[in-house]
């Protein structure tokens, strides 16, 4: 790595473990996670939810993408019937990944552009998985799950390029797009796990993402990591191959 690499990598690693800076919306996240930790009445997440009717749709989209793929025909017709569907961690996992994305909005050229990219090979990556879990049997597992999950495949390097663009746009001066590029190749295990760290996200999405990436091993046939393993295998994306 070289010095100019080396002083990169470091801003960029204390951007990415400022949780407001790379999310952003914190006014609903904080209050959702207190709510869902604090394990009380659904209607107190409900509420919190429904106080952003652009959160509130996506709920209701992503719950009814999901299920409808792993072929339940029955739709949520009501926000609190897709919440209490989708159980307490998805909502989170959802509302982040959410925010997430309207944060990227807000990213200049050509990190948008960039980002945007992995952000479609996400969506791709989580339609593919659930469709897969759709064609297994003898398993039991919550296609919310396996989306959510799915939703984090290219996290690390969503997060390292959006800290990038946040560094380069406070910087006096401009750091080349090469540099990130090239971090991202070599550093990209490190800037993934430390981004899951450093954003408060649940440990059993974290485990479940290191299976999926091969970085650690499971027996239990009914884990999301599994799932998605295979497809995060055929499209070249593992962080350690097979």
């Amino acid at each position: 790595m070289t010095d100019l690499e080396h002083q990169v990598f470091t801003q960029v690693r204390a951007i990415i473990s400022n949780e407001e800076q790379v999310i952003g919306r914190r006014g609903i996240l904080i209050p959702l996670k207190k709510a869902i930790i604090a394990d009380g009445d659904i209607r107190n997440v409900i509420d919190i939810v429904s106080s952003d009717p652009a959160l509130a749709a996506h709920m209701l989209w992503r719950s009814q993408s999901a299920a409808f793929v792993s072929g339940n025909t029955s739709k949520n017709r009501s926000l609190k019937d897709a919440l209490v569907r989708l159980g307490q961690v998805n909502i989170y996992r959802y509302a982040f990944t959410f925010y997430l994305k309207e944060r990227l909005d807000e990213l200049p050229q050509p990190y948008k552009k960039l980002v945007f990219g992995y952000w479609a090979l996400t969506e791709s990556i989580a339609a593919d998985a659930v469709d897969s879990l759709h064609q297994m049997e003898g398993v039991d597992i919550n296609p919310d799950e396996v989306q959510t999950l799915a939703l984090f495949s290219v996290f690390g390097e969503i997060i390292a390029l959006t800290a990038f663009a946040y560094l380069n746009a406070e910087s006096e001066e401009s750091f080349p797009l090469s540099i990130i590029k090239t971090l991202i190749d070599n550093q990209k295990q490190t800037l993934t796990i430390e981004a899951f760290e450093s954003l408060g996200l649940d440990e059993e999405l974290k485990d479940e993402f290191m299976i999926a990436h091969n970085l650690r091993q499971t027996r239990d046939p009914n884990s999301p990591g599994l799932v998605l393993r295979r497809v995060l295998s055929m499209r070249n994306q593992l962080l350690k191959p097979l």
